[in-house]
Order: C-alpha cells, then structure tokens, then sequence
C-alpha cells in the first residue's frame, strides 16, 4: 500500500477533530482538582464541550441552568438570582489550561426519567429562559455579576431534545418537536439580539441518524441499506423526522443558527454517511453555509473497547482522519472525564489511572493541529487513513490502520522517525523502512521528523 505525501503542497488547515467533552477534574474530599486537565494542554486540545459535568443533575452545581439559576420564578435581572460559584471555578480551570469551553444551555441528561423526570420539561417561560441564559452569556463575556471576559464563543441551546419517541420516556426533553423548534427560535433570536455575531449559537446535539439506513434512496442518498432495529426502529425514523422538522421550522422562522450540532456512536463506516447527509439536509433547506459539529461521538459499540484497548485507539485516530476530509468542522469525543466515572470515557487506564492508548491518539492528532497545515496525501486503501501536516520544516503523518495488517510503503526519507500506539505502546519509536513496514491491525503510526 504505497502512501503519497507532498510537504510543498498545503490543501487546508487541520480542522480541530480532537475537541472533547466534560473535561478531566476530581472532587477530592476537601477541594476541587483540576490538574489532570494538564493532558488537555499537552496534546493542544482546543475545546472542551460542558454537558453531562459533575455528573447526574451536573451534581447540582456545574453548569446546567437549573443550578446557575435555582428558582425560576427570580427576577433573572437580578445579580443575586443566580448561582455561578461551581461553573466559574470550572470554567476559570479550563481556560487556565488554555481550553475553550464549550457551553451547553440546557440540562443533564436525566437516565431514569421513567421514575421522575426533574429538569426536562420545556421552560414555563421561554422568554423568560432566553434572557436567563443571555445573563450567563453576559457573566463570562462582558463582566455582568462579577464575572469574565472570557470570550466563549460556542453556545449551544439544549441537547438531545429526540432522544425518544415518546415524551415520558425521553431522558432529555418531555414536550413536542414544535415545543423545542420554539424554544430554539426564542432563545437564538435573543442571543443573536444582544450580542450579533460576538457569539455562535446553534444546536441541537442531535442524537444521530442511523434512521438513514433503513430507507437511504428516501433521502436521495447512495448507500447500502441496513437491517435491524438500529436503523429501522421507530425511535429512528423519529429522530430523523425530527431533524428535518427543525430545519423546516428554521426556515419558515427565520431563525438564526450558526452551528449544528450532532451525535453519533458508530465507526467511520457509519459516521461518514451520517455526516454526509446533515450536510446534504443543511445545504437543501439553506443552511449549507453553517459550521456543522459531531460533538458526541466514540466509535467503540461495546463499550467494554473503549477502555484503553489497541481497537479504541485505532478507531479514535481513524474518525479523527477520516473527518478531516468531511465538510464536519469539529468533533468532540465523548469523553475525557477521569478514570471511570464515564462508561464511555476512553482517556484513562482505569487500573493505573495513566492516559489511555487513546489518549495519545489524541495527543498525536494534537501535533498535526498544531503544525497547523494539512499537506496532500494520499492513500489507497479501505480502513487505513492518513493525514499530513507542516510548519516549515517541521512534518508530520498519522496513519491508522483498523483493517487486517497492512504493507505501507512510505515515500520519506529514512531520516523521518516512526512512533506506534495500540495498547502496548504509547508513542513508542519504532524501526522502519520506507520501502515497506508492516502496520498491524489496530495500530497507529506517526511519522515526522522532529
């Protein structure tokens, strides 16, 4: 398998497709944590998504409006309404590290909602809602309460409103798709009022679209047709409705919208077709201009591969690639919490509490992200990416290889140094010859010669 790379011909930028979600901290029994975020800085990741942080209810302190705005029926004008004691350590930790964070409106995930439901029922007050969050907004980008000037710039309305078809088993949202559309035009059309384009807004943090595979010539789409309950059940077919529902919504509204965002937890046979049809929907109602985010993803489908396993990091470095190439403009991996709070959190060992395999996938992304260039090149095979950068002299490719073991053939000089990850290595040099190395199944290489 030969692998083509042009340092001399610059085709774009590295997009930032090592983003992450709830940022690494602890608790501790007298006081917070935050310098496991130190990995985020050594592997120059640029944002960090704030959802599901602290844990179920955002522990009843990070983030969620619930906790920044404790009684509903407060004057939201009013300094001493809101609660931002646990966000700003949070948020001041984060931008320390020289992270961005990415802010959530909205509330934590509520996964036995089937008991009771507490926070995620439509506002009884959108307007009201949208003014709460313009405070926030106001809090950590103009000062307002004794706040910051931090200059957040992504702010996302809600998440997962069409995490199920029916409203009493959804874990995220308990009213109607028109019901959200409204709470997304109010809001969005508030914060756009107060501050133009100081600020993105966008949503909804969809929960994906197998649904696509169930009937893909529906949707203009050439793609083979899958079977089962993943792609064809009810939950499916809404979830996909439900995107089209909100375009349609936006554009009879006019609502302002600078980003989507979505989720997904399939591989990169799965998600490029995904990706491929948001994109398709946004550019056929209007909306091809917008950023588009995958903000929650992990490709790892039983969730026992994500911990630190040669599959994970493999698969993690393959999406990263692979997106490169897609219109996508961010993905954010879900998620770099420590150790094992998270089921799908991939970044820790939790034996030993050290970065993961997969974490060094990312922290290996993070170089070509800060050479900052992508350079051509070119690669021939099925389930074996490359991407390429360059500042200068200073060069760099990834390869990852998540088919059976691969011959490359790599047309750089020897001088270039070769450095492995899976599960037993963790940038690891290794021996190379340019006129054919073997690449094992599961495995990333990184060549660059500094």
């Amino acid at each position: 398998m030969m692998i083509h790379v042009d340092f001399e011909r610059t085709i774009g930028k590295i997009k930032p497709m090592h983003a992450v979600g709830q940022p690494p901290f602890t608790g501790g029994f007298c006081k917070l944590d935050f310098r496991p975020m130190q990995i985020l800085t050594d592997a120059h990741i640029p944002y960090s998504r704030l959802h599901d942080v602290g844990g179920a209810f955002g522990s009843n302190r990070y983030v969620d409006i619930p906790n920044i705005f404790r009684n509903f029926d407060a004057d939201e004008n009013d300094p001493a309404s809101y609660d931002f004691a646990f966000t700003d350590e949070l948020i001041k930790a984060l931008v320390a590290y020289g992270v961005e964070p990415y802010f959530r409106l909205g509330v934590t995930i509520e996964n036995q909602c089937n008991i009771k439901s507490y926070h995620i029922h439509p506002p009884k007050d959108y307007g009201k809602w949208a003014r709460i969050c313009e405070h926030i907004v106001r809090h950590y980008n103009e000062g307002w309460a004794d706040g910051f000037r931090f200059n957040i710039k992504y702010w996302e309305i809600w998440n997962e409103p069409e995490n199920r078809e029916i409203p009493t088993m959804n874990q995220m949202w308990t009213g109607t798709p028109l019901q959200y559309y409204e709470l997304y035009d109010v809001t969005a059309k508030h914060l756009k009022a107060c501050f133009g384009d100081s600020i993105k807004v966008g949503g909804y943090a969809a929960c994906g679209f197998y649904g696509i595979f169930a009937d893909p010539a529906k949707y203009g789409l050439d793609i083979e047709k899958r079977e089962g309950a993943r792609y064809c059940s009810a939950k499916e077919e809404y979830r996909v409705n439900f995107f089209l529902g909100f375009l349609d919504y936006l554009r009879a509204h006019q609502s302002p919208i600078d980003f989507f965002s979505w989720h997904t937890y399939g591989g990169v046979d799965t998600v490029v077709p995904e990706a491929d049809f948001v994109d398709k929907m946004l550019r056929e109602y209007g909306f091809g201009h917008i950023e588009t985010h995958l903000n929650e993803w992990n490709p790892s489908h039983d969730r026992k591969l994500n911990k630190g396993t040669s599959y994970a990091s493999a698969n993690t470095m393959a999406m990263m690639l692979a997106m490169q190439h897609k219109p996508t403009d961010m993905l954010m991996y879900y998620d770099a919490r420590y150790v094992s709070i998270s089921a799908y959190g991939g970044f820790y060992d939790v034996v030993t509490y050290e970065p993961s395999c997969v974490y060094y996938s990312f922290k290996a992304f993070g170089e070509l992200y800060a050479l900052g260039n992508e350079v051509e090149c070119t690669c021939s095979e099925d389930g074996v990416y490359a991407v390429a950068a360059a500042d200068g002299e200073k060069r760099a490719v990834i390869l990852a290889n998540i088919r059976q073991d691969a011959e490359i053939v790599l047309d750089l000089p020897k001088e270039y140094r070769v450095y492995r990850i899976d599960a037993d290595h963790y940038i690891a040099e290794t021996e190379w010859d340019p006129s054919g190395f073997i690449l094992p199944e599961n495995t990333v290489a990184v060549v660059k010669n500094f």
